[in-house]
C-alpha cells in the first residue's frame, strides 16, 4: 500500500500511546481514522488532535469500546459503517492491549483473563468484526499488534508474565497463520504483525484502570503489600519503604516506564506505517526489539535458562546485535 491517502483505517486502543500516533499519522497523511478505546474522553482527544493536523475533507471518529466484549466490538463496527457511509475499510490496526495477569499460579482468575481477553480476544473479535469489510477493499491490510513477549514469555529471572506472553504468542500465530489463509480466500487482505520493544506509552496507567483498580492515593494496605511482592521480583528494593513511600513508588511507575523507553509512541508509529506500507508482515519495533529477535533464535534453548535470562534482557535494552531501526 503506497499511500494511505483516501484510504479508510479503524484503530483499536486510540486514547493514548502507539494508538493515538497511529491515527495521528494516518490522519496527516490524508487517511480517514475510526477509532476507539475504554476511555471516552481519551479517544474524544485523540480526535480533536488528529483533525487539527489532517488537511480538509478527513473524517475522524471516536467511539468507546471494550475489545473483550464482542457485543461492544460488533456495535463499533456498525457505528463505522453508519458514522463513515462506507461499505469497506482498507487497514485495521488491533492495538489495543493492557498488562496483567503475570502470575498464572497466584494472581487471580480476573486478573489473568481480563488481560487474556483485551490482548487475545480483542484481536480475535475485531478481526471477526471488520474483516467482511476488509474483504470488500480493493487493497486492505489487517495489522495484528503482538510484542518481544509473543517470542520471548518472560521479563527476566523472577518475574512471571504468562497472560500478557500467552496472548501476545496468540497474536502471533493468528497472523501468521492467515498469511496463507488470506492468501487462498480473500487475496486482496494482507496482514502484519507489529513487535514492538520497550515503547514510551501509558499502558501501566491504562492497565490499571482497565482492571478496575484504585489510583494509589485511595488503596488500601492489602492492594499495596501486592505491588510490593511484585516490585520485588523485578529486583526493586521496596522491602524497607513505608506504605506513603510504596503509595509514591507505584503513583510515579507509568511515568517512569514511560520516560525510560528507548522509543517514543509518536516513532513506534512512524515504524509501523513504514512497515505497513513496505508490504512487511513482520514488523520489529525498536532496537531492543530487534536485539532479542536475534537472540532467542541464535539459542533457543538458552531462552529460560536462569542463568542466561538476565544477560538477554540486558543486552536487548542495550540494543546489541541490532541491525537496523526498528523497521
Amino acid at each position: 500500500m503506497e499511500s494511505f491517502s483516501q484510504k479508510l483505517a479503524v484503530v483499536t486502543g486510540g486514547g493514548s500511546g502507539m494508538g493515538r500516533e497511529l491515527v495521528r499519522q494516518l490522519a496527516g497523511d490524508g487517511c480517514s481514522v475510526a477509532t476507539c478505546d475504554l476511555n471516552e474522553e481519551s479517544v474524544a482527544e485523540t480526535v480533536r488532535m488528529a483533525l487539527a493536523g489532517a488537511p480538509s475533507g478527513i473524517s475522524i471518529t471516536g467511539h468507546p469500546c471494550d475489545v473483550a466484549d464482542e457485543a461492544q466490538v460488533n456495535r463499533f463496527r456498525d457505528e463505522v459503517v453508519e458514522r463513515h457511509k462506507t461499505d469497506h475499510v482498507d487497514l485495521v490496526f488491533n492495538n489495543a492491549g493492557i498488562g496483567g495477569g503475570g502470575s498464572f499460579v497466584t494472581d487471580t482468575r480476573q486478573s489473568w483473563e481480563r488481560t487474556f481477553g483485551v490482548d487475545w480476544w480483542g484481536v480475535y473479535f475485531c478481526t471477526r468484526a471488520f474483516l467482511p469489510l476488509l474483504m470488500e477493499s480493493d487493497e486492505a491490510i489487517l495489522v495484528n499488534t503482538s510484542s518481544v513477549n509473543g517470542f520471548w514469555a518472560s521479563l527476566g529471572p523472577g518475574v512471571p508474565h504468562t497472560a500478557y506472553s500467552t496472548a501476545k504468542f496468540a497474536v502471533k500465530g493468528f497472523s501468521e497463520a492467515l498469511i496463507e489463509d488470506l492468501r487462498v480466500n480473500a487475496p486482496n487482505v494482507k496482514v502484519a504483525v507489529v513487535m514492538p520493544g520497550h515503547i514510551g506509552t501509558d499502558i501501566v496507567v491504562n492497565s490499571r484502570r482497565a482492571h478496575g483498580e484504585a489510583d494509589p492515593a485511595d488503596m488500601g494496605d492489602s492492594d499495596l503489600e501486592v505491588w510490593r511482592t511484585s516490585l520485588a521480583g523485578f529486583g526493586q528494593p521496596v522491602d524497607d519503604l513505608s506504605t506513603d513511600q510504596l503509595r509514591q513508588v507505584v503513583a510515579n511507575m507509568g511515568e517512569a516506564f514511560k520516560q525510560s523507553a528507548p522509543l517514543s509512541a509518536e516513532r513506534a508509529a512512524e515504524i509501523i506505517l513504514v512497515g505497513v506500507r513496505r508490504g512487511a508482515w513482520r514488523i520489529l519495533v525498536g532496537r531492543d526489539a530487534e536485539a532479542l529477535d536475534a537472540q532467542v533464535r541464535a539459542d533457543p534453548e538458552g531462552a529460560y535458562d536462569p542463568e542466561k535470562m538476565g544477560a538477554i534482557l540486558r543486552r536487548s535494552l542495550q540494543g546489541e546485535g541490532a541491525k537496523g531501526n526498528g523497521s
